[in-house]
């Protein structure tokens, strides 16, 4: 039972759409909560209005209310729930807190005798207000850069004439970094002064003194009740100060901190903590050290709730913080609760890492036409990557192979920049790619002191990244038959794919695997175990290295492998890798459904995935978790050593569904719907002729692979025509273009992006209205889970589109066309899952746009608004447990649900805002409204074509 008695009911705040800034860190964060909650025997009602996430699963709380975040909202679940006790602010992020702070403000907490736990409104409010933050640090006598309030116009210029330049402008009350700027000269002052007053809520700046080319830190604190501490992690910042946590490559263990300075920093965290208030819980404590042999500390900030890097923290250490936190937020104590973990000692306890873990971030700058790529102080990646590895150099190259940028890891892959101006300025200036100039520069014979001078990344990653430059050039003076296995070993163990080895060695990558294999240099699997294996790890959760051979005495050679294989039927879930425009946390929701669905039909479930933010890779989801990049090479190494019944590969986007051709290559069998049925919905030219065959209608095509092929083909089609590559996701290099010169800039735009692709060009139905529908197929029978109108007109991309549940005035002539072709393509193209097929409606015709049999972006929202959990149905289905007419469908829903994207284009504000056939939303939230009356409706409608853009 509770340590609290009083607590029976509690309401809990989630984080809403996701944005640049808070993405579904929170989501996992919240997910933990609530299962901690639960298993208290604790009724939970959870308030949170984004569709896409496992967190408003029916199944995750007593009461899930998909509602606005707003007070209204919260005094109507108070007004059904007048017996909830307290509210659990700190698992949603900066919106969560920002609303229980004004429900706070209203007395609407008072009003209905509700107690705030977790945290304590004094302390995020004396964590908010840098004013009142700084004067308590001062107080405490924790040092702080020189700083000072601004409040008006006026007083920050004083402010600025006083520090002098550089200077940080910090905006209060807002999330990742918004309104945050650092100012080099004078000139640029006023205007960033002015965006940092106008974009926070009480108009209220920091203004400090740059500590540029300082080393930052973070550190991950738990407190019980009874004033127990426990210091989790502690992540380095590999990235120096001037670049927000969120865009920097970051590093745990701590890698260059001196053991003395360590032990400062520890106690000025728990002196923090203890400072801002008296509440148990999570929280996380930013710190900048000097880079000289001093280390002087300074904080920077406090977050009194769990944070982004808790999520990373906990992914990194096993710890589950969240988890506990909750508890804690509950009246336990840390000695009260069980390790995770190991099941046998007690959560009193702090992690020690024998692995290091390295993460980086994803950006889509692509996405955002004109967008400021330099990273500063405001955050503007979409998502993150993490590898774990026995070394810095091993991690850190597994994350880069995580990325998903057709990069094989660093260097040894020819696409490195070779243009010794063109490298200097992209060190001088942060950028997304850094992480792998870094090493083009020391290729290029730059010396590591100019790299540090520039970068002032510390010298000790700077050496390590050299060590793997010149093991590179000792490599590629061999060739495949010289190259001995000492060297081909290091190599692995230093991270390096075998793609880069066979480029190293003028050679084929079969050929580096085939040698490695004969030369017994396999991958071997170690337990993340929190405890550097002092304790025995109950908690299948892995990552692979490379180890040498032990020799016993009587001359047997072997590697100690800790991932036993068992006997059981397994199945494999290709997850979605990190999240990115067009690539959400949707997928991950049917992962994680994915997962369950087949552990229901009694499999062993096996989840791949290298996304730390996420559901589906917590350490007790699947029965084994590798947390391995979702990448060939290391795929195929689990495959052989687990064997598996089969491979999921239509749940984790378009992510996993790249990797089919190569399982079907391999001959490992492809659980539901067939590679060759994938193949022929992505190839253009098959997929038409099976539509016409099947006379289901289609916008006149063609397939080009040059420019002058394009032009010839336009005469043909007649503008507008819809130019885009094959085989991308979410409407990348998508473009609606009126005539030859736009249609030639942009052909030869996209061949140089992504040469070797085949264009298609759709002649474009102006004026159309755009559909979509979910369906489930089984190879006999089809069950149309859900058809969608859009209320933009065709040619915004589907995932940009307010998409109507059900449609709100398509005719019945043309909803039975929507349903014939939606079963005659799925039967078709056989079908055995899911699949997503996408219309456009012209003078009551209904032609096909593209079909694709996979889970859509749209399965989550459909699943929350009609009630019924059509992954797990779909999983059942794909693994030939069920067939689609042993299940009761019974959808319910009153009124309409709308899904509605949501743009994090504050982050980028020179950027045309135009939208088009490229997506360009981060997130979504659902609206449910009972009539076509509703006023939102009528908002949407009046504006839907303001924004089309070509």
């Amino acid at each position: 039972m509770p340590k609290r008695k009083d607590l029976n009911s509690i309401l809990i705040i989630g984080s809403g759409p996701i944005v640049i800034g808070q993405a579904c860190e929170f989501d996992y964060s919240g997910t933990q909560a609530l299962r901690s909650l639960r298993e208290d025997g604790i009724e939970t009602i959870l308030i949170n209005s984004n569709p896409a996430t496992i967190m408003t699963d029916p199944t995750m709380a007593d009461h899930v209310y998909l509602k606005p975040l707003t007070t209204k909202s919260i005094r109507e679940i108070l007004e059904i729930h007048p017996n909830i006790d307290a509210v659990l602010p700190t698992m949603g992020g900066q919106t969560a807190l920002n609303l229980c702070i004004e429900a706070d403000t209203k007395g609407i907490w008072e009003d209905y005798g509700v107690k705030i736990i977790g945290v304590d409104i004094d302390a995020i409010n004396i964590t908010e207000d840098r004013e009142k933050f700084r004067e308590l640090m001062l107080k405490i006598g924790i040092g702080m850069a020189p700083q000072a309030t601004a409040t008006s116009f006026l007083k920050g210029k004083e402010i600025a004439q006083e520090f002098g330049f550089p200077l940080v402008i910090r905006a209060s009350y807002t999330l990742g970094g918004a309104g945050a700027s650092i100012v080099y000269k004078p000139e640029d002052f006023d205007e960033l002064l002015s965006l940092g007053l106008e974009v926070s809520p009480i108009h209220e700046v920091m203004i400090d003194k740059a500590l540029m080319g300082w080393k930052e830190y973070e550190l991950e604190l738990l407190r019980d009740k009874n004033d127990n501490v426990v210091i989790i992690c502690t992540i380095e910042n590999m990235d120096p100060m001037g670049i927000h946590t969120g865009d920097s490559i970051t590093v745990a263990p701590a890698m260059t901190l001196s053991d003395k300075t360590f032990q400062r920093m520890r106690d000025m965290a728990i002196k923090m903590m203890r400072s801002i208030g008296d509440f148990a819980g999570g929280c996380n404590v930013q710190f900048a050290v000097s880079p000289d042999e001093k280390e002087d500390i300074i904080a920077i900030e406090i977050n009194p709730r769990v944070s982004r890097s808790s999520a990373l923290a906990s992914k990194a250490t096993g710890y589950p913080i969240a988890k506990i936190a909750a508890k804690l937020a509950i009246g336990y104590n840390l000695n009260e609760l069980s390790n995770q973990i190991t099941k046998s000692t007690s959560a009193l306890f702090e992690p020690t890492l024998d692995y290091v873990i390295v993460k980086i971030p994803r950006w889509n700058f692509d996405k955002f036409e004109g967008s400021d790529r330099t990273l500063g102080l405001q955050m503007k990646s979409v998502g993150e990557v993490m590898g774990i590895g026995r070394s810095f150099q091993e991690a850190l190259h597994k994350a880069t192979q995580s990325l998903e940028i057709k990069r094989n890891g660093l260097g040894a892959d020819g696409k490195g920049y070779t243009n010794y101006d063109e490298i200097i300025s992209k060190l001088t200036i942060p950028s997304w790619d850094r992480v792998f100039v870094i090493y083009d520069a020391i290729q290029l014979g730059i010396p590591l002191s100019r790299i540090h001078e520039i970068t002032k990344i510390d010298m000790w990653f700077l050496k390590q990244y050299e060590e793997l430059y010149q093991l590179e050039k000792e490599i590629s003076n061999f060739n495949i038959e010289t190259l001995s296995k000492d060297l081909l070993l290091e190599a692995k163990q230093k991270g390096f794919a075998d793609r880069q080895i066979a480029h190293m060695l003028d050679c084929y990558e079969s050929e580096v695997y085939n040698k490695r294999v004969a030369l017994n240099i396999n991958r071997i699997y170690k337990l993340v175990d929190t405890c550097a294996a002092e304790f025995k790890a109950m908690t299948p959760y892995y990552y692979s290295t490379f180890e040498a051979e032990i020799e016993t005495p009587d001359g047997k050679k072997y590697v100690e492998n800790d991932s036993i294989v068992t006997d059981k039927k397994k199945i494999v879930v290709l997850g979605s890798g990190p999240n990115r425009i067009g690539q959400g946390i949707e997928f991950d929701y049917c992962c994680v459904h994915g997962v369950l669905a087949a552990s229901e039909c009694g499999y062993e479930t096996i989840m791949i995935n290298c996304n730390p933010e996420t559901v589906s890779t917590d350490f007790d989801i699947s029965d084994k978790l590798y947390f391995e990049p979702v990448f060939w090479e290391h795929i195929y190494d689990i495959i052989r050593h687990e064997k598996p019944e089969g491979v999921i590969v239509q749940l984790g986007g378009q992510t996993a569904l790249k990797l089919a051709e190569k399982l079907d290559k391999y001959g490992i069998k492809i659980i539901g719907t067939s590679f060759k049925a994938l193949d022929l919905a992505e190839d253009r030219g098959s997929f038409s002729n099976l539509l016409a065959e099947n006379n289901i209608p289609f916008p006149q095509f063609g397939v080009a692979e040059t420019a002058d092929e394009a032009l010839a083909l336009s005469d043909e089609l007649d503008f507008p025509l819809l130019v885009r590559p094959s085989y991308v996701l979410g409407g990348q290099g998508m473009k609606i273009v009126i005539n030859k010169e736009e249609l030639e800039e942009h052909v030869v735009d996209l061949l140089r992006k992504i040469p070797n692709n085949k264009l298609l060009l759709d002649h474009y139905l102006d004026g159309a209205i755009e559909a979509e529908a979910d369906a489930i197929c089984d190879g006999e029978d089809v069950y149309i889970i859900g058809i969608m109108e859009h209320i933009e007109p065709c040619g915004i991309h589907s995932g940009d589109s307010n998409a109507t549940l059900p449609p709100f005035n398509l005719g019945e002539f043309v909803m039975q066309q929507i349903k014939d072709h939606t079963k005659k393509i799925a039967l078709a193209l056989n079908t055995v899952g899911l699949i997503n097929i996408q219309f456009a409606i012209k003078d009551d015709i209904v032609y096909i746009i593209e079909a694709n049999p996979r889970a859509s972006r749209t399965v989550p929202f459909i699943a929350k608004a009609y009630k019924e959990p059509y992954v797990n149905y779909a999983t059942k289905v794909m693994l030939g447990a069920k067939k689609v007419k042993d299940f009761t469908f019974n959808p319910q829903l009153e009124g309409y649900a709308i899904k509605q994207p949501v743009f994090s284009f504050n982050k980028f504000p020179n950027v045309n805002k135009n939208l088009g056939p490229e997506m360009k939303s981060t997130g979504e939230s659902i609206l449910f409204i009972d009539s076509l009356k509703d006023d939102e409706f009528y908002n949407l409608y009046s504006r839907r074509k303001m924004y089309l853009s070509k």
